[in-house]
């Protein structure tokens, strides 16, 4: 079996921590949570879904690299996306991910990730969490910032996770709030 690598929670912000501290951490704190409930498990285990919802793990996995994609691309700087979530329909990625090996999916999530990371490095050092998002959502023209466009990803993840957690309990049993750590 595949493990996910991105499963390990970096140490606690401060209980002063600033802002941009904070906010990096919860969504690097839910990226790990959902590494470890989706990691290590076979393509049977990935495509099973969990009546009465169609999803699987699988589907969340390449779903959750659609958000982190379009994030990177889309939402922070009004880029296309690269192929295939330049041109995917909508809720394509849900079916689509029974096609994708453990490991394609696997890696294809940390890769997106890791262009999150550095597009909000960008970001965060061209004007911060209050510079607008590279993208439009009103007729007149406004913008979110960019802290909204952080606090919508994690609001995602925490979603997810919960999926990943009532899945994964009854797959195998594991369950527990965070990953274990190394020592």
């Amino acid at each position: 079996m595949r493990t996910m690598t991105d499963d390990t929670v970096i140490n606690e912000p401060s209980l002063t921590a600033g802002e941009v501290e904070t906010l990096l951490f919860a969504l690097d704190r839910s990226r790990a949570t959902f590494a470890w409930k989706t990691g290590g498990l076979d393509a049977a285990a990935l495509n099973r879904p969990h009546p009465p919802s169609t999803m699987t793990l699988g589907g969340l996995i390449k779903h959750l690299t659609r958000v982190e994609e379009e994030t990177a691309a889309w939402r922070l700087f009004g880029e296309r996306p690269t192929p295939p979530w330049d041109t995917a329909e909508h809720d394509w990625e849900w079916e689509a991910a029974a096609d994708d090996t453990p490991d394609e999916l696997y890696t294809r999530w940390r890769q997106a990730v890791a262009r999150t990371r550095a597009a909000v490095a960008k970001v965060l050092a061209d004007g911060g969490l209050d510079r607008p998002a590279g993208f439009t959502v009103t007729e007149d023209g406004q913008s979110p910032n960019v802290r909204r466009i952080l606090v919508d990803v994690h609001d995602e993840y925490a979603r997810h996770v919960g999926h990943a957690d009532l899945f994964r309990e009854a797959i195998d049993g594991l369950v527990g709030e965070d990953p274990p750590q190394p020592d």
